[in-house]
């Protein structure tokens, strides 16, 4: 098995850089390359859904992302500790009706000893907002670029 660095016990620096990442690889909302974070039997919960394997991770983000177009994302450490990192984030879609909308939430995550991810708990809400609300501009699926806001700066 390959291993995905950086790998635990975490810094604050190797987790930052390890949100980073997963951020990314959202941000391009290719389900695909984003299972390969997760263990093979990686077991998440998300909002009501309880899950468990790379192939049910590929179907729930095929599933979410057709619903929830021009997907931006966002995600800041909240804490670190050994193989766990918890992060918040905030994240920016429209559905297919033009509805802006902006989900909040926060996400604990446990890796195993290759630094993929065996454990994702996400608690999110969401809430309607107007084009002109929006805070996240950029190339859809592409990285956030480098001097673009990060939650705190941007007030959330």
């Amino acid at each position: 098995m390959q291993s995905r660095p950086p790998l635990p016990p975490f810094t604050a620096e190797t987790a930052a850089q390890k949100a980073r990442a997963a951020e990314d690889a959202w941000n391009s909302c290719d389900p695909q390359r984003v299972s390969l974070a997760y263990t093979p039997d990686s077991r998440w919960r998300n909002r009501s859904e309880i899950f468990q394997g790379r192939d049910e991770i590929v179907a729930f983000l095929t599933r979410k992302w057709n619903r929830e177009l021009d997907y931006r994302l966002i995600k800041e450490v909240w804490a670190h500790d050994g193989a766990r990192i918890a992060v918040r984030f905030a994240y920016e879609y429209r559905d297919d009706s033009g509805q802006w909308y902006r989900a909040y939430g926060n996400e604990n995550w446990a890796f195993d000893a290759q630094g993929l991810m065996a454990h994702r708990h996400a608690s999110i809400n969401e809430r309607p907002i107007r084009a002109e609300e929006r805070l996240f501009h950029w190339d859809r699926r592409a990285p956030r670029p480098a001097d673009h806001p990060g939650l705190s700066a941007l007030g959330l």
